[in-house]
């Protein structure tokens, strides 16, 4: 036997945990949980040497600014720690505040374009929020 729908209306919510707002919950606020981007940066400081290790389907970090920086950025290191590069700055806008919450985010290699390929087209990467 079914129990019978409360007179009362719709179940409500689950109680959050104290602090927790409903974009805290949400995949990221202003992105897609899954898209694919180009990392920027590596024309400086010589981090674009670090290439040559990156593969195709290799995992790298992804590490937020501290809070309070501006731009607020999201660097890519190799697993070894170094920087790479950084997502572009309008993705570190939404994404950096999102993961200094909690969220979290993986990235992985999709190609890593040869020496005469622009620095800013030369790694692109699948970025998977959430999971």
């Amino acid at each position: 036997m079914e129990p019978r729908p409360s007179a009362s209306g719709p179940t409500p919510p689950a109680p959050r945990p104290p602090g927790q707002t409903p974009d805290d919950q949400a995949l990221p606020p202003l992105g897609a949980p899954v898209f694919r981007t180009t990392v920027h940066g590596l024309a400086f400081e010589d981090r674009a040497r670090h290439l040559d290790t990156v593969s195709p389907r290799e995992e790298l970090l992804l590490i937020p600014d501290p809070p309070g920086g501006q731009p607020d950025d999201v660097w890519v290191h190799v697993r070894a720690g170094d920087p790479v590069g950084h997502l572009p700055r309008e993705i570190g806008a939404w994404l950096a505040p999102w993961m200094r919450r909690g969220g979290s985010a993986r990235v992985q290699v999709l190609k890593v374009g040869p020496e005469s390929v622009p620095s800013w087209k030369r790694l692109l990467v699948e970025v998977r929020c959430g999971g």
